[in-house]
């Protein structure tokens, strides 16, 4: 096949094979009424396809030029100056806060048994960095019906050993950045918002609109299938503070000193010619090791199909608040039923998904299975009160390793009432009129 072809002729001809390929096989079926309507889908077409194939023929297979153009365009999206591409949304999490136990940190660096302030009603990987260093998560309550942090709470949860809030803005709802910003600023504390489920969220803030993740310190992002943009597993961490992203660089990078890029030696000029702690001088420099690290990096075949998607972003975000004020319009009338979310004040949200919580006499049980049994997928708000859940079961048993403020009345009824559906941007009008439709009988049923 490839006879008298140069290889970028090759390539030309296989890369435009994939094109067509993905076009007549991937096509997205039309909906009609009776099909399962997930809760979320990879939305994708063929520039997806063949950024994996390009890479993918290059088997350079760690990151590299796809990693780097990546960084670059969503740091630029973004507005940040910093971007670190990672393996997963938990990842970052990861990566995250070991940077704020960085030394390079002084005073201000998180210590075993320093307290973060977070949430109970999310994820649990917002919280396990926290719990695995030896530090103390401090769980405060949520409101209803933005299912965020109450920051009526928050001058409660403050002790002499808290050193920063980390909590994700859920389901794209942004959490009241305005109040948990000026917190942390009062107090010299560290501020991690996980956006790993609200990419494209914006919230102004003393006047200007800025992305979520970008307000605080450190901002996380997720890029499993589900999420706003995907590239199978992957994720970022992002900062516009240099010593941060020196620390996050380095942490994922297996705690290296060195800043060498993959498959370039000697990028600082000075490898074997500096003295590193109680190495004996000259030590080759890319063995240098300035912090207890990880591999957290994603491959270039990941960051390829970053790469397509970063492009369509801005048109899924808005497809989702359309979605979104769609079904809120339809479920207009059940609100003697349901409390149906509410945006975050001074927030324009990119839902994630579209939380409902059932009022007193109406059983979630009965509502989400009727509601799955006539094909919509529904999800729970995560762990609901991740402090219910076996993973700590031995620290209730002591009662260390945590701590929580007040009552979690809300986190409860979450766990109880709560549940969601998607707004995924492959969903059309017909979908969620259905949907609508399909949870309007659940109450009926």
């Amino acid at each position: 096949m490839f006879e008298n072809m140069t290889e970028a002729q090759a390539k030309e001809q296989i890369l435009g094979m994939v094109s067509e390929y993905c076009d007549k096989f991937h096509a997205v079926k039309a909906y009609e009424e009776g099909d399962r309507i997930p809760y979320a889908r990879r939305v994708y077409d063929h520039e997806e396809m063949v950024n994996l194939v390009d890479s993918s023929l290059e088997f350079w297979l760690t990151a590299g030029r796809y990693t780097d153009q990546f960084e670059k365009a969503f740091a630029e999206y973004l507005g940040v100056k910093f971007c670190s591409l990672v393996n997963s949304g938990s990842s970052a999490n990861l990566n995250a806060f070991m940077a704020l136990t960085s030394p390079l940190l002084g005073d201000r660096k998180i210590n075993r048994g320093d307290e973060v302030i977070t949430v109970a009603a999310g994820f649990p990987t917002t919280v396990a960095p926290v719990i695995q260093y030896g530090a103390i998560p401090v769980f405060v309550d949520v409101t209803i019906p933005q299912y965020n942090i109450d920051v009526t709470k928050l001058e409660e949860a403050l002790s002499d050993k808290t050193k920063a809030v980390m909590i994700a803005h859920t389901l794209g709802n942004p959490f009241d950045l305005g109040a948990v910003k000026a917190f942390c600023d009062k107090h010299n504390l560290w501020l991690v918002e996980d956006n790993c489920d609200a990419l494209g969220s914006k919230y102004t803030i003393n006047g200007e609109e800025k992305f979520t993740g970008t307000i605080g310190d450190i901002g996380t992002s997720s890029f499993y299938p589900p999420h706003h943009m995907t590239m199978g597993e992957g994720g970022a961490v992002y900062t516009n503070n240099p010593i941060l992203h020196k620390a996050i660089r380095s942490m994922r990078d297996w705690g290296r000193d060195c800043i060498c890029p993959s498959g370039r030696d000697n990028f600082c000029g000075h490898r074997f010619d500096k003295q590193y702690g109680e190495l004996p001088l000259g030590y080759d420099h890319k063995y240098v090791y300035s912090h207890f690290g990880y591999n957290l990096k994603a491959t270039d075949l990941q960051a390829a199909v970053g790469c397509a998607q970063i492009v369509k972003f801005p048109s899924f975000v808005e497809r989702r608040r359309h979605n979104f004020d769609r079904l809120l319009a339809g479920l207009k009338g059940t609100e003697d039923k349901l409390i149906l979310p509410v945006p975050c004040e001074n927030s324009r949200p990119s839902w994630f998904g579209f939380l409902i919580t059932c009022k007193e006499g109406v059983e979630r049980i009965k509502v989400v299975d009727y509601i799955e049994s006539h094909g919509v997928q529904t999800r729970m708000l995560f762990a609901g009160n991740l402090t219910k859940h076996p993973c700590f079961d031995e620290m209730r048993k002591t009662g260390e390793g945590y701590r929580v403020v007040g009552e979690l009345k809300n986190t409860d009824r979450i766990m109880n009432d709560t549940f969601w559906v998607g707004v995924y941007p492959g969903m059309t009008d017909e979908m969620i009129d259905y949907m609508a439709k399909t949870i309007k009988e659940a109450l009926e049923a």
